[in-house]
């Protein structure tokens, strides 16, 4: 079984490393059981739909739990592909479209029910994540349209997903971890304007006249 595709955020390379052998234990069963890259991305945003169900009901502790599977089977649809094959650019587009869908419908219904319970402070953070975790990747798909690769960001989907289920399972974390979801998330924003003007400029000097 192959390892798991790098990454350039934080928790990536730690959890790379430490779960190894879990992940190709997982990604065996799936390849056995059939699955397809198709099926483990809409599963995704189905499971993200659950969870946001949790939340505006308050049960946390289940809308943890399938931010977790939902988070999974985002890894996942990525690595069958790779595995059977079958890496399409139909199949990157749907997956990155229907990534931010999960995002608008976490954090949006995470916005709901904060909105619900009189925690303002709290509900605009919210707002403030998942407008800048949109906008974090509407940077990296304009760089790559003006022929830049962009991949970098200490802060990406796979840390907002492991924060926001710390926010949810810990009673009084939420505001903290959106705080951290922002400013890490404008962290990134900055990271990635910065890197896609470098390389453009250097791209600029580097193409005849």
């Amino acid at each position: 079984m192959p390892a798991p595709r790098p990454n350039e955020s934080v928790a990536a390379p730690f959890l790379r490393r430490t779960l190894l052998w879990p992940y190709r234990v997982v990604l065996a069963a799936l390849l056995r059981l059939g699955a397809r890259p198709w099926h483990l991305t809409l599963a995704s945003v189905a499971l993200s739909a659950a969870a946001a169900v949790g939340i505006v009901t308050g049960r946390w502790v289940i809308a943890a739990i399938l931010v977790l599977l939902s988070g999974m089977c985002d890894v996942f649809d990525g690595s069958v592909a790779r595995y059977r094959g079958e890496q399409r650019r139909s199949g990157a587009f749907l997956d990155s479209v229907l990534d931010r869908v999960s995002d608008m419908i976490l954090f949006g219904s995470l916005f709901w029910a904060l909105s619900a319970e009189g925690k303002e402070l709290q509900a605009a953070l919210a707002l403030v994540t998942l407008v800048v975790s949109l906008l974090v990747s509407h940077l990296r798909a304009e760089a790559e349209a003006a022929g830049v690769e962009l991949t970098e960001g200490v802060f990406q989907r796979l840390e907002r997903v492991l924060a926001l289920m710390v926010g949810l399972l810990i009673p009084g974390a939420m505001l903290v971890v959106l705080v951290l979801l922002s400013v890490l998330g404008a962290a990134t924003v900055i990271q990635r304007v910065w890197t896609a003007f470098s390389r453009l400029a250097r791209k600029g000097r580097a193409d005849p006249a």
